[in-house]
């Protein structure tokens, strides 16, 4: 079996688990990294003890050892990079959101249909074993028709107002930050569980640090900025704050609640599906728990034991009962299954079912535009736009 050589673009904080989880599959070779510049790409390179380094994106796609390519860039270089490496004929694993915009993920999914290659977006909470699970039992009607699907994604690293990113300004990260940044999330997990679409949106946006005093040198995401004593005033106009009602396709209706400046809440993602028959919940930072209530009867706790899961969610556990998978190990699960997709030649009758691919990254970009339309629009309620073909599909059909 020919071993696939993978490149990777922009070596920030996501970088090393794209590595991590490339390295845990056995029979992937990391040719290399690109970034800004070659003195910082070989830096990376080393500190992920990586070969190669390149100067610049154009420079990796020109290497015939790549064939697959990791977009971990900032959001605004999403389009650029993935159309190029598409054209180019390798196999593209994006970073979510796909792009900055709608346009710019329609302009994506139907070069990455036109291509006929492998194409990922890194919604990586599908990789949960438990997930899955709830998946399944969704599907095979163990809750009876839902009515509700509810949660939220709450995080603090941006309670400091001397805490600044790239993702708040609109050039670089887009129009939305906390809804485009976590609730993109929480929204794609809600339609992959309970195998329905948002069909229609209420958003309250806010920003609750209007102001914030940036480092004068840096804007990396995550990185430790309070201790910067050269600082600037810059106005964010994107929102920290939102709250969202929603409605399905199958008659369910739905809240969802994000934020990034509330103390306490790390990473804290939650879903919970009530259905008619019974109702089902998921937290992130419990990841190998799921809660199964009832009306009549004890409510249980399943704890992720490979030998009590769906024949569906088996294969993303790989520790026996007792033995803790979270995080990087569900990250692990998607890339495993990106790779299983490439060695089908990325046809689309190969994919994994659990893999998010360029169309679900344009279909989440549709329903994160109707909640900035419904802000937008003074609070009211928006459909999300069912995903539209662009002119060169057209074209390429009537050929």
């Amino acid at each position: 079996m020919k071993k696939l050589g993978m490149g990777l673009v922009g070596p920030g904080f996501i970088a090393a688990h794209h590595i991590d989880a490339v390295r845990r599959l056995g029979d992937v070779e990391i040719i290399g990294i690109a970034g800004s510049s070659l003195d910082s790409a070989k830096q990376r390179a080393r500190d992920l003890g990586v070969a190669r380094a390149y100067a610049n994106y154009q420079a990796l796609l020109a290497d015939p050892a790549v064939h697959v390519v990791h977009n971990t860039t900032p959001n605004h270089l999403h389009k650029e990079i993935s159309l190029a490496a598409l054209r180019a004929g390798k196999h593209v694993i994006s970073d979510k959101p796909l792009a900055s915009s709608v346009q710019e993920s329609r302009e994506l999914f139907d070069a990455a249909r036109n291509a006929g290659v492998a194409n990922v977006v890194t919604f990586n909470y599908r990789g949960h074993a438990l997930v899955q699970q709830a998946r399944a039992m969704v599907a095979k009607g163990k809750l009876g028709a839902p009515v509700l699907v509810h949660g939220c994604y709450l995080q603090d690293w941006l309670t400091d107002e001397r805490t600044y990113t790239w993702r708040l300004d609109p050039k670089l990260g887009g129009a939305s930050s906390a809804l485009g940044d976590i609730g993109s999330h929480w929204c794609d997990l809600a339609e992959h569980v309970t195998g329905a679409r948002i069909t229609a949106v209420l958003a309250d946006l806010h920003t609750a640090v209007p102001v914030r005093q940036a480092p004068a040198t840096s804007a990396k995401a995550f990185a430790n900025q309070t201790k910067s004593t050269q600082r600037r005033k810059v106005a964010i106009t994107s929102e920290d704050l939102a709250s969202v009602l929603l409605r399905f396709d199958n008659g369910a209706r739905g809240s969802l609640l994000v934020g990034q400046v509330l103390p306490g809440h790390k990473n804290d993602l939650r879903l919970e599906i009530n259905g008619r028959l019974a109702s089902l919940a998921w937290r992130q930072e419990q990841p190998n728990e799921l809660w199964i209530g009832h009306h009549a009867q004890a409510n249980t706790l399943l704890s992720r034991d490979p030998a009590l899961l769906d024949t569906s969610a088996r294969p993303y556990a790989h520790l026996p009962a007792g033995h803790p998978e979270a995080w990087a190990d569900a990250f692990r699960n998607l890339i495993a299954d990106a790779y299983t997709w490439i060695r089908k030649g990325g046809k689309p009758d190969g994919k994994p079912s659990a893999l998010p691919s360029f169309a679900d990254g344009y279909r989440n970009s549709l329903v994160i535009d109707a909640m900035l339309r419904s802000n937008a629009a003074g609070g009211v309620w928006q459909n999300v736009e069912a995903p539209r073909e662009t002119t060169s599909s057209k074209k390429g059909k009537r050929g």
